[in-house]
């Protein structure tokens, strides 16, 4: 058995309005710099998962969200650490303009869109799931 230097819980949140998707670009920077992603990020230690994507939504776009049911999980490994990917229905119910943060723009994408935009590795097995729903 494979061990890691660390463990940690990411969350993703799906957010879906009238069959689009809400899906943001991140800035060109770090691992995932340039590709699209549904926002979310990592766990605090003592936080819960939809804890950690209401702070998320809410520090990365200004937007206050409730947490549904958890839709997908997967694990995945980058630099070292076994990322434990959680990706959870989420409902906003004023989905204003974001304040974006952390990405450069941001839309609302059809499934097939999903196919054909560059999104982060791990988001890639979140719109696999969401294809076969």
């Amino acid at each position: 058995m494979e061990t890691y230097a660390s463990e940690r819980i990411t969350t993703a949140g799906i957010l879906c309005k009238e069959g689009r998707y809400f899906i943001a670009k991140r800035e060109d920077k770090g691992s995932i710099g340039g590709l699209w992603e549904f926002p979310g990020g990592k766990n605090r230690w003592g936080e819960s998962e939809q804890e950690t994507l209401k702070r998320e939504f809410l520090e990365e776009l200004s937007l206050d969200i409730e947490v549904g049911p958890l839709l997908h999980t997967h694990d995945f490994v980058n630099k070292g650490t076994l990322y434990h990917q959680k990706a959870y229905q989420v409902y906003c119910n004023q989905v204003g303009e974001p304040s974006l943060s952390v990405h450069t723009t941001y839309r609302w994408a059809t499934a097939e869109e999903l196919e054909s935009l560059p999104f982060a590795p791990s988001d890639q097995k979140i719109i696999a799931t969401l294809l076969n729903r």
